[in-house]
């Protein structure tokens, strides 16, 4: 028989989670926001303390089960004492995805038995609100951009020995070839190869999983086959064979690849003696191989990579010396004449400047939080529409705040008018985002072009003439803003923000703005924009005489 107080203390606990999971129902994918997926990690943690009570409540209660919580307790505990902190590491967040998604279902048919214990009732109910298939394929696709963008070995992922990290974690076997799988299932086997060899490399090492050796080879040897390589993939096959003779698939491509390959040599014997004048031919390595093969629209791929890892352009010691630093007031404005800006010049052409100790800390929690309730996915310009639209190349989650709700955000757009001396009714609400797992925002301009006629037609300002950009967070890892047209890079700075113009003086785009937010490695980035438009600007920026000034 059940004790009484237990009864009432699992009535108690089943309550306020069900009210916790309330707050989360409106939102989906969660691996979009790290600020979002915080609340996850207290939600696991609750479910730990509802299990526990189940397992003292059960005298025969599988050992396997209560081994498992006390690793997930363990791991919750030091997780929510600094949830975005050990979110922040890009491993955490897709283990949480998969743990959540995957595992927990596991454990909920390992315990269905007895369906009339409240805890089995509990996470049966709950799981309805957890984070979705998606969520763990939006994370593990993640890890693969970063990877890609900042040239990781899976080993380096995998161990966890990512720069600034203060929560370390390793990735499993199976962790390993979750990423394999995800990749596989999206033709992508440049990633598969890597994942799947790291994750036989992990069971050559001895470490205990239930994924079997012939199992991953079964999948690595088909993604070795598929990027031409027959020798790697045929000796693979044989391998797979000394463990497993009976093994059907890789019984046929054994014949399959020795066919093959002696193909290629009677092909490769038929060229000799023959001259053929071969032209010059640049050898792609794989991972452009696999690009092609995806139709990769971004040419500038490569330098936005280069400049997010910190390889960008150097200035001339000509153009270094025309930056400064200044205070500023702005020529005397009233507000700023007693306490000017800390002003510096970021870069020349365009003139990118940045302000330092703009925003208060205070400010920046109070914008925090009044955004994060309201994030959702954030969305883009679509060019043939004109309409929003979410897109897989903007990786965050965006909030729009209004000066009315608050004294803080009206405080906040005086401040951007005082020192930018433009107009704020005309311009856009202050949005707030948060980037999630990888969050990135790839090369885009924030103006209309001349082929997007009606970008910004329903709000009948205009285009947008200039972006003001507040960093609100430090990021330990990545997270840059980067300028690809002219191989800028500005880095995140808690307190500060950065401005620009979209347009030059005469209206006319300057397309040397083209930027892009690198994906978050390792920390959790917030910032805060206000896009500022034409109309209200004709005597605050008067149009220039001619196209370039």
């Amino acid at each position: 028989m059940l004790d009484p107080m237990n009864c009432v203390r699992m009535v108690r606990c089943w309550f306020l989670l069900s009210l916790f999971i309330h707050t989360l129902y409106a939102h989906s994918d969660f691996f979009t926001s790290i600020g979002q997926m915080t609340d996850l990690l207290y939600t696991e943690k609750d479910l730990v303390t509802s299990l526990k009570e189940y397992i003292r409540q059960e005298e025969n209660r599988l050992e396997q089960v209560k081994q498992w919580a006390d690793k997930v307790d363990s791991l919750t505990n030091t997780a929510t004492q600094d949830p975005e902190g050990y979110l922040g590491h890009p491993v955490n967040a897709f283990k949480l995805m998969k743990r959540l998604n995957s595992e927990w279902a596991g454990l909920e048919s390992l315990v269905l038995k007895d369906t009339t214990n409240g805890f089995i009732s509990n996470l049966t109910t709950q799981r309805q609100f957890f984070p979705t298939d998606e969520d763990q394929t939006g994370a593990a696709k993640a890890l693969l951009r970063l990877q890609d963008t900042y040239q990781l070995s899976a080993n380096t992922i995998s161990t966890g020995d990512l720069p600034g990290v203060v929560h370390k974690s390793r990735m499993t076997v199976e962790d390993c070839f979750e990423l394999g799988k995800i990749a596989y299932s999206e033709a992508d086997y440049y990633h598969t190869e890597l994942w799947m060899a790291q994750a036989l490399t992990q069971l050559d090492e001895g470490e205990e999983s239930i994924i079997d050796k012939v199992t991953v080879m079964d999948y690595l040897s088909y993604a070795i086959y598929q990027q031409e390589e027959l020798e790697q993939a045929l000796e693979l096959t044989k391998r797979m064979l000394n463990l497993d003779p009976n093994h059907l698939r890789a019984n046929g491509n054994l014949k399959y690849f020795e066919f093959q390959l002696e193909k290629q040599r009677k092909a490769e014997e038929e060229k000799k003696g023959k001259e053929v004048k071969k032209s010059e031919e640049k050898l792609l390595d794989k991972r452009d191989a696999q690009r092609k093969r995806s139709k990769d629209p971004l040419p500038e791929r490569k330098k936005y990579e280069m400049l997010c890892r910190g390889e960008g352009v150097k200035l001339t010691p000509r153009r270094q010396s025309r930056l400064f630093c200044r205070y500023f007031d702005n020529n005397r404005n009233p507000q700023l004449l007693l306490a000017p800006v800390k002003m510096e010049d970021e870069w020349d052409r365009p003139h990118i400047v940045r302000y330092h100790d703009i925003i208060s800390e205070s400010e920046i929690e109070k914008v925090k939080e009044i955004a994060k309730p309201r994030l959702r996915r954030a969305t883009v310009h679509d060019p043939i529409t004109g309409k929003l639209t979410t897109a897989q190349y903007r990786v965050s989650k965006s909030a729009w705040l209004s000066a009315y709700e608050h004294s803080t955000i009206e405080r906040i757009n005086q401040r951007i008018e005082d020192v930018t001396g433009l107009e704020m009714d005309t311009a856009e609400e202050l949005q707030v985002a948060n980037y999630g797992v990888g969050g990135q925002y790839e090369p885009h301009f924030d103006f209309g072009r001349k082929d997007e006629p009606d970008a910004f037609k329903e709000l009948g300002t205009g285009n947008r003439i200039a972006t003001w950009l507040f960093y609100m967070s430090d990021v330990s890892a990545g997270g840059a803003t980067v300028f690809t047209d002219v191989g800028a890079s500005v880095w995140p700075k808690k307190g500060t923000a950065v401005f620009w113009y979209n347009l030059f003086a005469s209206g006319e785009g300057d397309y040397s703005t083209r930027h892009a937010a690198c994906p978050v490695l390792v920390g959790n980035k917030w910032v805060s924009n206000k896009w500022i438009h034409e109309r209200g600007q004709e005597f605050r920026r008067p149009c220039g005489l001619t196209e370039m000034e």
